[in-house]
């Protein structure tokens, strides 16, 4: 009976450990196959990877497709373009979740952050620099008219005189203006605030603390750009440069006429992939 139950333990062991080996190598040749799939499209776009990091993270970020340093974009065949589309995207999709991603993010959100509202001069201090460029202009005319040839003093004495004359208006306790500073400063003040607070949160919503929340727009306006494209549109050639047929096609932005020569397959692959992702991020 002892030995019944032995065999069993040990039977369950091998089974347990089988298990663990077969999970184990699950995990393996899944690494090994996303790693070759990376391996794969970079090599056929000539990129390392990071350069191709690079240009995900321009592409997610910037919202535009950084195509510079791409040898082999024109010459691989339209017929790959939609499988490498989809391998790209893959990756990219799994790169957002890195560290340096989120740095990279983190990085432009603080860069477009709002200034500190800035600040108001209180009454005091707006009349104290009232009367202290008014002081230091009248001394700077001054030492004008004291250097002045005497054709060139009939000139500044009176700009002297009317600079005296300013500096007198600025040391009068009734000063209209700074009175009339001094009236508005608290609502100055608190509309200066408001603006600061109103950019703060433009800021936050175009920023959110989740990136992938951020990413996601990028996505819509992928899906934007790329939803009225003419596959179709005939072109024709002049001084070695090509045109559309339809005129109205060469006012398209940059990022249309890309997706163009992208070709149909190469960006239905792209929108079904970020229509799929879109739905995934809450």
């Amino acid at each position: 009976m002892k030995k019944t139950i032995a065999e069993k333990m040990i039977l369950r062991l091998r089974l347990c450990i089988a298990g663990l080996l077969l999970v184990i190598l699950s995990l393996f040749l899944f690494s090994f196959t996303i790693k070759k799939m990376q391996e794969d499209f970079m090599k056929q776009l000539g990129l390392t990877k990071v350069q191709a990091d690079e240009k995900i993270t321009n592409g997610l970020l910037g919202g535009y497709f950084d195509q510079y340093g791409i040898k082999n974009l024109k010459s691989i065949m339209l017929n790959d373009r939609g499988q490498i589309v989809k391998d790209i995207a893959a990756y990219a999709k799994q790169y957002t979740g890195s560290d340096a991603f989120k740095k990279a993010y983190a990085t432009l959100k603080e860069n477009n952050k709002p200034a500190p509202a800035q600040k108001v001069e209180t009454p005091e201090e707006m009349r104290a620099s009232t009367i202290s460029l008014a002081r230091t202009y009248v001394q700077q005319m001054e030492e004008s008219v004291k250097k002045a040839t005497t054709d060139m003093k009939k000139i500044f004495e009176p700009m002297l005189d009317a600079a005296k004359k300013n500096l007198k208006d600025a040391e009068d306790p009734d000063n209209k203006m700074i009175k009339n500073y001094a009236q508005h400063y608290q609502e100055m003040k608190s509309m200066m605030q408001e603006a600061y607070e109103n950019q703060l949160r433009e800021w936050e919503k175009k920023y959110p603390a989740n990136h992938l929340l951020y990413v996601k727009e990028k996505l819509q306006a992928y899906l934007d750009v790329t939803g009225d494209i003419d596959f179709n549109a005939q072109l024709f050639e002049k001084n070695g440069k090509k045109y559309f047929v339809n005129r109205s096609y060469e006012s398209k932005g940059n990022q249309w006429k890309l997706a163009f020569r992208a070709g149909k397959e190469a960006v239905e692959a792209g929108r079904d992939f970020a229509k799929q992702w879109m739905e995934e991020i809450k």
